[in-house]
């Protein structure tokens, strides 16, 4: 065994990946939104008074989380709406900032994703592959054929990024036409100027694309959060066999 292999294994069993089964648990995962959000991103959370990062969905969701067994931390999160439950509300997550009537025959086959996040201490490959297995076994156990969830974009340094971004995945990861959506608030691309050299892919959003996801149009304006969201679809049938393997571990 490779010693970059070793380290992996030794990562990998350092830390635990499941669903949350108590109120504790989410707690904890929205404790560790609250403070990369609001503490990291400056969002401005109408649960800032709770110290958490809350809203009306997280009722609904199932909560995944990896935990550190050194630490007892709860080091990543992600949340899920299975369609039985996203049938119980008006709108996915999503609607409130895109348009998404195109996908309206995949809504019953179609998890929602989001809340993505990782303690600022363990963004390693070790962290973020097992948030990808827990989604998969996720996905599976509950029958899903998509995964669909927006990923965010700093805009701290006046969008540049984000810009820049777009014009990269517009070139080679847009989705096909009929599953297009659209921003309520779109970002103002030809404002911003996107000449810099382009910047690394955000590892969330390389995930996504390494998994065979496609982004769905321009981005939407989060300005809570002071982001830019991608709205990102991936259809599990499309993972291949080395991604499968990978992220199973």
């Amino acid at each position: 065994m490779q010693l970059t292999e070793q380290r992996q294994t030794r990562e990998r069993v350092r830390f635990t990946v499941r669903v949350a089964d108590n109120a504790e648990d989410i707690r904890r995962a929205q404790k560790l939104r609250y403070n990369v959000f609001a503490g990291e991103m400056g969002a401005q959370l109408g649960s800032a008074h709770l110290g958490i990062d809350c809203d009306e969905y997280d009722a609904l969701c199932d909560h995944l989380i990896v935990e550190d067994h050194a630490s007892g931390l709860v080091v990543g999160t992600y949340r899920m709406l299975p369609p039985q439950n996203a049938r119980r509300v008006d709108r996915l997550y999503s609607e409130h900032e895109f348009a998404i009537e195109r996908l309206d025959n995949l809504r019953d086959r179609l998890i929602e994703v989001g809340r993505s996040c990782v303690h600022k201490d363990y963004r390693s490959g070790a962290v973020i592959a097992l948030l990808w297995s827990g989604l998969l076994d996720y996905t599976r156990q509950r029958g899903g054929e998509y995964l669909a969830g927006c990923a965010s974009v700093s805009l701290a340094d006046g969008g540049h990024q984000a810009v820049s971004l777009y014009r990269q995945l517009e070139g080679q990861h847009l989705s096909p036409t009929e599953w297009r959506v659209f921003p309520h608030l779109p970002l103002p691309l030809e404002r911003v100027h996107d000449d810099a050299p382009p910047a690394p892919l955000p590892p969330l959003i390389k995930g996504y694309l390494r998994a065979g996801a496609v982004v769905c149009g321009e981005p939407a304006w989060d300005p809570d959060f002071n982001c830019a969201d991608f709205f990102m679809l991936l259809p599990v049938s499309q993972l291949n066999e080395r991604h499968k393997k990978h992220f199973a571990g």
